[in-house]
């Protein structure tokens, strides 16, 4: 894909290089092309409050509207990281949210298949990503439990909302080889897991702890219970 426009009057050059030196670097991010891609994408633009812009870099999640966050930069940067890409991949990602972690997803991958429940956060961003040319990001709108089975298989799937357990579409929608990053767990903690495909069954490693929205869904949580 082209690179992310460049922007004239980003003034956070400096603050994403001190992000990625203080935060990802020392907790282990090692992949070139994550660094790559957290060092390029404008985190800031994807806070849709302005008066937040000055956080958007800092060590914790930010509220982007609807009861749902803009992820720590180290656990996008984490997240990216376990799924291995190496640029030829069709990337599914449940969950667009604010868009930033689809637009690190999009430089390190030929495609991103995203999905978001919440109408407005589509919208929202799909003008970012727009704006900052991530022209192999297709986005839709519906229950992201499911997964995308007319686009499937894909090489990789990373959910960043947290699940009770695996959803059995998400194994079925990968290819062999392919890699899945989710959070699973209860309510209030989860563990961070990635699942390979292989041609016997899967394997799965836990990644660590972590806390993120949950899963709403047909095989997630349900809107009753979700707040």
């Amino acid at each position: 894909m082209p690179p992310p426009k460049i922007i004239e009057k980003d003034n956070y050059v400096r603050v994403r290089h001190r992000m990625v030196e203080t935060q990802l670097i020392p907790r282990g991010i090692k992949d070139k092309r994550v660094i790559e891609a957290m060092l390029t994408i404008p985190r800031h633009l994807f806070v849709p409050e302005e008066a937040l812009w000055s956080q958007a870099y800092s060590d914790f999640p930010l509220p982007i509207g609807e009861k749902q966050t803009i992820s720590q930069p180290y656990m996008v940067a984490l997240m990216t990281e376990i799924l291995e890409l190496k640029g030829s991949e069709k990337v599914l990602e449940i969950g667009t949210g604010s868009g930033y972690q689809t637009a690190v997803l999009s430089m390190l991958a030929e495609k991103v298949c995203s999905i978001e429940r919440i109408s407005l956060l589509a919208a929202r961003a799909r003008k970012v990503l727009d704006s900052i040319n991530c022209s192999n990001v297709v986005i839709r709108i519906g229950d992201g439990t499911l997964g995308w089975p007319e686009e499937a298989p894909f090489d990789a799937i990373l959910v960043t909302a947290a699940a009770p357990e695996i959803p059995q579409c998400y194994i079925e929608q990968l290819n062999v080889g392919g890699r899945l990053v989710i959070p699973v767990g209860d309510i209030y903690t989860q563990v961070l897991t990635k699942v390979i495909k292989t041609a016997k069954g899967v394997i799965k490693q836990e990644m660590g702890g972590c806390r993120f929205v949950k899963l709403v869904g047909r095989y997630g949580w349900t809107n009753e219970n979700t707040y």
